[in-house]
């Protein structure tokens, strides 16, 4: 396997499910600051120019944290990532799609993007207060949610604490947003995590 990935993207969740997998995988770097997603080279892999992308060992490409997250706890249950029961994993992908489509535009990009969301960069820190404000309220929403204990599900560590933990590191090692205790301990117990430690040492971002 092969994960197309860039530091401190998004793509850092796949890669601690790679590294809880196990499995051999080798990284490619695409840096997103130098526009790398736009190169005809990666376009060819990838049209929609964006990390993460997962080549599977056949050759195929897979795309969209929610369908490589999933596909990784199925092909390898014996990583535990996903529950076993159909209505736990329902559960599990109803977070991931969740912080992916909706946590992490809204509440970060018109953070780190501003000018993708107006076209008038005046306008560009009224998108950036916008931003922080649902950032927060997302994160609220999922402390008053939340179902599990330690873990975001109450079956156990699964692809929905992966998804969690790129969007709570952006929160408190990038903004430096105050965040819900219970997502602040989810963070806390993530960073112990042998596989997000490698991860984020392959990837050179602070534990």
């Amino acid at each position: 396997m092969k994960l197309y990935y860039s530091p401190g993207a998004c793509s850092v969740g796949i890669h601690v499910l790679l590294e809880e997998v196990g499995k051999p995988f080798d990284l490619e770097l695409v840096a997103l600051k130098d526009q790398a997603q736009n190169t005809p080279e990666f376009r060819a892999i990838n049209p929609k120019g964006k990390v993460p992308v997962l080549q599977r060992d056949d050759g195929s490409v897979l795309t969209e944290f929610t369908a490589i997250a999933f596909w990784l706890g199925a092909k390898f249950p014996e990583a535990k990532l996903l529950p076993a029961d159909v209505d736990a994993q329902a559960d599990a992908i109803s977070f991931v799609d969740y912080i992916t489509g909706t946590v992490h535009p809204n509440g970060f990009t018109r953070q780190f993007r501003a000018s993708r969301f107006t076209p008038n960069p005046a306008d560009e820190p009224k998108v950036v207060e916008q931003g922080k404000a649902l950032a927060a309220e997302y994160l609220e929403t999922i402390d008053r949610t939340w179902k599990g204990g330690e873990w975001v599900v109450p079956q156990g560590y699964s692809i929905a604490d992966a998804a969690l933990f790129f969007v709570e590191y952006w929160a408190v090692k990038r903004v430096g947003m105050p965040v819900p205790a219970r997502i602040e301990a989810h963070l806390k117990a993530m960073l112990a995590r042998p596989a997000v430690q490698r991860a984020l040492a392959a990837s050179g971002m602070a534990a």
